[in-house]
């Protein structure tokens, strides 16, 4: 019964089996592979992207902090919302990469276009004693389990575009929102106007790579060189290769992201006939509940293990009724999640 997060699960044993495989012999360091040439061509194919400039890094951080050093200048500030991961989750390796600072749009979990507009006007407003308009960054999934539809990215992109500023995604959980939609990722990212994505694969299977795409391959030198200065350009870069190959081998990375999918679908399902509440409504493979805390008490002693969601942050240690996150990954069981709704 393990709903910490999908960072906490098994890479999938044909990522295994394909790091084995590349452990035979010798090939060419720094991403001159030949496994690499395989993932380019993979990559670009289901992105309908033939000119595309694709990398792999070890980090979800490096991938979004590197990106986004590629599209901002020191004197810029990045749009974000206030619960993004860039902002709250990555020990402001962001700014440290960039030297510029985050902005955060007034809202809540996403971002609208109105308040992103607001945003970015607010800036430019003191000539060459403020920070100047940057890259726009999206979290898809969000960090509160939401997604965005394809009309809400386009209209986010389009805000960004109206005033000349690249977009970037983060998505970590790039492959469970685009389940959820149903749609290519084409029409995700670069269709939508996205600059630039993090094609996120730790949390959906993999031991530890993401990839950096680039829809702008005049941008390729410049990330290439801020990967090697920021020490995130693997010596021995096919054991990188041979995950996202096996990732993207027969739609595995589709597979994986559905299972978790429909993981947090049948927990849904179940919460809601338990009577729980929810903060936000789960569109993913994350879940955001309320229950008391008798029951949070009970699963915990019987070995469940899931964070409590704010209860600490606001000062409520004796709240009857506490959150809860709960993420699921491919690889929990119907009956892990049946024993767990059981207690409940």
């Amino acid at each position: 019964m393990y709903f910490a997060s999908d960072n906490s699960g098994p890479v999938h044993p044909q990522v295994m089996a394909a790091l084995n495989a590349a452990n035979e012999g010798y090939q060419m360091a720094y991403g001159a592979d030949t496994l690499m040439n395989e993932v380019r061509d993979r990559i670009r194919g289901i992105f309908e992207a033939p000119g595309a400039a694709v990398y792999l890094v070890a980090t979800g951080t490096a991938a979004n902090s590197l990106a986004l050093a590629t599209l901002a200048n020191p004197w810029d500030t990045i749009f974000c919302s206030p619960v993004a991961h860039i902002h709250e989750d990555e020990c402001n390796a962001p700014e440290f990469y960039t030297g510029a600072k985050l902005t955060l749009v007034p809202g809540a979990d996403k971002m609208t276009p109105e308040a992103l507009r607001v945003a970015i006007q607010a800036e430019e407003t003191r000539g060459v004693h403020g920070p100047q308009r940057g890259p726009v960054s999206i979290t898809q999934v969000t960090e509160r389990g939401s997604v965005y539809s394809l009309a809400e990215l386009q209209a986010l992109c389009g805000v960004a575009k109206e005033y000349g500023l690249p977009v970037h995604l983060d998505g970590a959980r790039f492959t469970n929102a685009l389940v959820a939609l149903n749609c290519s990722p084409a029409e995700m990212t670069w269709k939508a106007g996205v600059d630039a994505v993090s094609f996120g694969g730790t949390k959906n299977g993999l031991m530890g790579v993401e990839a950096v795409v680039f829809f702008d391959e005049s941008k390729a030198w410049e990330f290439e060189l801020r990967r090697k200065r920021g020490a995130h350009l693997f010596s021995k870069h096919r054991y990188l290769s041979a995950q996202m190959a096996a990732y993207l081998q027969d739609d595995l990375w589709l597979k994986l992201a559905r299972q978790a999918n429909d993981n947090c679908a049948r927990l849904t399902e179940g919460l809601r006939a338990k009577g729980a509440s929810f903060l936000h409504e789960p569109q993913a493979n994350m879940i955001f509940a309320q229950f008391s805390r008798a029951r949070h008490k009970q699963l915990h002693e019987a070995g469940a293990v899931y964070h409590l969601w704010g209860a600490e942050l606001n000062g409520v240690d004796d709240a009857e009724i506490l959150a809860c996150r709960l993420v699921c990954d491919w690889s929990i069981s119907a009956e892990e999640i049946d024993r767990f709704l059981a207690l409940l």
